[in-house]
């Protein structure tokens, strides 16, 4: 294909723009936009609905803490929600637990779930480049010769 439908044009021609042009510049594709963390530590979610159970559950799943499960018979699962496999109904979704206090993976149907709480310490909370970068910049403001930043301890 040659000509305007290859997408070549006359140069010469007044007023020409290359098909490119519309394109976005490179470098500023560099940088994609960060995903924005709600704040959940403690947060207890009103179930009153299947919608709600099912969007309180993507959220939980996202949520790096731990989040305490309540069956409707009364039974506590606190842990942290590392699976959820949604089906067509309540009965056939079901997510996925590492208790805290276990080694063993628990399942649990959405159709069993009866109130949810986030629980535990959002571990990444705060844990931004720009809170690290701050952090830095505050340290290196005192003139602290040892720069590095170290991991806070989980528990």
């Amino acid at each position: 294909m040659t000509g305007k439908e290859g997408g070549h044009i006359d140069h010469a021609a007044a007023g020409a723009v290359p098909p490119h042009a519309d394109a976005m510049n490179p470098d500023a594709l560099e940088l994609a936009p960060g995903t924005a963390h709600e704040r959940l530590e403690g947060w207890i979610p009103e179930l009153a609905g299947e919608e709600e159970l099912r969007g309180a559950l993507e959220k939980a799943f996202d949520y790096r803490g731990d989040v305490t499960i309540t069956r409707k018979d009364g039974s506590k699962i606190e842990g942290y929600l590392f699976d959820r496999r949604t089906g067509a109904s309540l009965k056939e979704s079901f997510v996925r637990i590492y208790p805290k206090n276990s080694n063993e993976k628990i399942a649990v149907s959405y159709a069993e779930i009866g109130a949810l709480a986030f629980s535990g310490r959002d571990t990444a909370a705060g844990k931004t480049w720009e809170a690290w970068m701050k952090k830095y910049a505050e340290k290196k403001a005192r003139g602290e010769k040892d720069l590095s930043l170290h991991p806070e301890a989980l528990e």
